[in-house]
């Protein structure tokens, strides 16, 4: 009886499974669990957003917008469109040209509706701006490919959507932990270039400083060399123009320029230990391709050796509160660059060292 028993309820079970693969109702259920569950995520990416939506018009508030709900969603729903890529001929200029353009136009929004605060408090606001933004593309991007998934019965963009909804609030997260530290100005990780150059520019002598394009060249002497040190101006949330100035320095220099240096912080892999600092040929700076090309255009034109240093460490840890074992990554970083500085150099040369990167937090 037993026997009868278990055998009727397994040919139930194949008989029930065989309805389900044949009516595809298999694919429908699963599919609707799958949509349960990126709406809850949903949800929850739509909840730090609004989080970090109040605290942006508490911090605009503060400094005297009565109504800053009109700028916020200006400033968040403003796009830039790249330049064409089928016609290559001046794509760097045109690139160039359309990011200062960005910049500058939220900058005078923002500058429109605070104009009594100044440079420092509004580079925060820009940067608190810009994460919010960021968080408002990606839930709208997620909303959309639900919504239409949903809508054609499309089950393998669903099921993409799901696989891939944990490296999304991976992301998330990453921003909104990074909105606390740009909201009160505090270095983050990617900070560690311009820290190496504020620190090269405490060892030193410094002999002249000045401010170009949002970007700063102080000049030194260390080791029995000239160095011109280059970073964004500081200590505000920016990232200057490293690359347009260096270029426009090796020319100032009519290119009697021995050895340049880029400092710059770069993603780790995997297992690599944050911290950690590795050297190269090249220009290291993230950046979309006009600075780059500036810093790579100017050592190329009079052949001058172009270096880089990179210091490993994850997304989070760039753009959040700079950890304990970055900042220590500063020091040796340091004794790193001295060693590149007198191997490839003798005394009385001159030398560029640009620390990439925001300075937010770090002076000079």
């Amino acid at each position: 009886m037993d026997g009868d028993t278990a055998s009727l309820i397994i040919q139930v079970i194949w008989l029930i499974m065989f309805f389900l693969i044949i009516t595809g109702l298999n694919q429908k259920i699963q599919m609707k669990i799958w949509v349960t569950d990126i709406r809850m995520k949903l949800d929850l990416i739509k909840g730090i957003l609004e989080e970090d939506k109040q605290k942006t018009k508490a911090m605009l508030r503060n400094l005297g917008i009565q109504s800053p709900e009109p700028l916020i969603d200006r400033v968040i729903e403003f796009f830039t469109i790249e330049p064409v890529e089928i016609e290559p001929v001046d794509i760097i200029k045109r690139m160039d040209h359309l990011i200062r353009t960005t910049d500058t136009t939220v900058r005078r929004l923002i500058e429109a509706e605070i104009p009594h605060v100044g440079k420092y408090e509004r580079s925060l606001v820009e940067t608190t701006l810009s994460i919010v933004g960021a968080l408002h593309v990606i839930y709208k991007v997620v909303r959309h490919y639900l919504l239409t998934g949903e809508k054609e019965n499309n089950w393998i963009l669903i099921m993409q959507l799901q696989l891939q909804m944990p490296q999304i609030l991976k992301y998330v997260n990453t921003y909104h932990e990074a909105f606390d530290a740009f909201a009160t100005g505090k270095p983050i990780g990617d900070g560690i270039g311009p820290l190496v150059a504020y620190r090269l520019i405490e060892s030193g002598r410094k002999i002249s400083s000045r401010i170009l394009d949002d970007t700063s060249i102080t000049e030194v002497w260390y080791k029995d060399r000239r160095i011109y040190v280059v970073k964004a101006e500081g200590p505000g949330s920016n990232v200057g123009h490293p690359g347009t100035v260096i270029n426009r320095l090796v020319d100032e220099l009519k290119g009697s320029v021995d050895l340049m240096i880029t400092v710059d912080a770069a993603l780790k892999l995997e297992g690599e230990k944050s911290g950690s600092i590795a050297e190269g040929v090249g220009a290291a700076i993230g950046d979309p391709g006009p600075e780059k090309i500036a810093i790579e255009r100017a050592a190329s034109k009079y052949g001058i050796p172009l270096r880089a240093l990179v210091i490993k460490m994850d997304l989070r840890e760039a753009i959040t509160v700079m950890r304990k074992e970055i900042f220590e990554a500063a020091d040796s970083t340091l004794k790193y660059l001295e060693r590149i500085i007198e191997e490839h150099t003798k005394p009385y040369s001159t030398i560029i060292v640009a620390g990439i990167g925001n300075t937010m937090g770090i002076p000079g």
